[in-house]
């Protein structure tokens, strides 16, 4: 960006936003840091060392930002966000849970609160910007008027899974500055700039300490059967929450010497359905709203590559989508551990994000 621009950029108190932050202040841009406040202390979640996105370590985070944003000599404020947190990402996470499916609240919590909310009040607020930027590791690019999300220069770090919702005319008004860049290389300019965030770990859990329980303190998930593929009772599970397709450790239950994994989650049912590896493999998904970059895709079906979550590596697959946006996406080789809730992101050969939507069943 060779004008200077004012350009809003999401802090979260970790190493990858203030080099974002940084980078965009030393090119001479006008920069404003942002942050969400989500954590109200309604749920009883203790503090750990590990950092995580959501609990009471939140004020430690807006202390961090803060005084990035004086080393920088920027402006920065605290946007209150913790009620649409708790409506948009909280519930959506229990009510998912609760259905026997596998959430994903970095895919809600983007779209809808960083991208969404924190710059809708921002504006309400006075502020002014013409850009948004985040520590995202995704590219940018620009096809025939189209924006399309591409995946990081690094594999490893990408995350444009977590951001396939953001619209093409919100694309066209965002940069991510980090998309060329390895972790290694972050860490590095952070060093060279003296930021305080240098080596600050990354988060690594959702809610401090991993424990998802206090989402459920108000009304506790009720326990049910353990059954095999033919219906046998097992054993008793103590809530669909505290399970996740694929899982083999912690179960309880036990067949001999074969290992059992969790193939099924039945909320209509309440059963935890269980039995050997060879059962978590799945021809396809069905996808109850498949949202495309380009809609032209919709008009007939169409190859591209599937990730089925975030640490999967995408594979080719063939997608056929209705007017209605409901699809079928078919595997070239079946996929272990499809879990419905998660989110499926479809990509060309070059990385290009072109769709993605929830996976509502695994087709077998």
């Amino acid at each position: 960006m060779s004008t200077k621009r004012r350009i809003a950029v999401g802090l979260s108190g970790g190493v990858d936003s203030a080099v974002a932050a940084a980078l965009l202040a030393r090119e001479g841009h006008e920069v404003i840091g942002l942050t969400m406040k989500i954590w109200s202390g309604s749920l009883k979640i203790k503090e750990t060392a590990k950092q995580a996105c959501y609990g009471p370590g939140e004020e430690e985070d807006i202390a961090a930002c803060e005084s990035l944003c004086s080393s920088l000599g920027i402006e920065y404020r605290v946007i209150d966000l913790s009620c649409e947190y708790e409506e948009r990402v909280l519930e959506y996470f229990r009510g998912e849970y609760l259905r026997g499916r596998t959430p994903n609240p970095c895919v809600v919590c983007n779209h809808e609160l960083k991208f969404g909310f924190l710059l809708e009040r921002a504006r309400a607020l006075g502020l002014d910007f013409e850009l948004f930027a985040t520590g995202h590791y995704a590219r940018i690019i620009e096809r025939g008027g189209t924006h399309y999300l591409r995946s990081a220069a690094q594999e490893a770090k990408d995350q444009s899974y977590f951001l396939y919702r953001l619209p093409s005319e919100l694309l066209a008004t965002v940069r991510f500055p980090l998309g060329e860049l390895s972790k290694a290389e972050v860490r590095q300019v952070a060093r060279d700039l003296g930021l305080e965030a240098a080596e600050k770990p990354e988060s690594q859990d959702f809610i401090a300490g991993g424990d998802y329980s206090p989402i459920f303190d108000k009304a506790p998930p009720e326990g049910g059967d353990i059954v095999d593929q033919t219906g046998r009772v097992l054993g008793r599970h103590r809530g669909l929450p505290y399970y996740t397709i694929g899982q083999r450790r912690g179960i309880g239950v036990s067949l001999g010497t074969e290992a059992l994994y969790v193939l099924r989650l039945e909320s209509e049912t309440n059963r935890v359905v269980v039995g050997p590896g060879a059962g978590l493999f799945a021809e396809g998904v069905s996808v109850g709203e498949l949202r495309l970059q380009a809609p032209s895709l919709a008009s007939g079906p169409f190859r591209a590559l599937a990730r089925i979550r975030q640490n999967h590596g995408p594979v080719p697959a063939l997608v056929t989508s209705t007017p209605s946006g409901q699809a079928q996406i078919v595997f070239d080789l079946p996929q272990r551990a499809v879990a419905p809730g998660q989110s499926l992101v479809l990509y060309d050969d070059q990385g290009v994000v072109l769709g993605g939507g929830v996976i509502d069943t695994a087709l077998a």
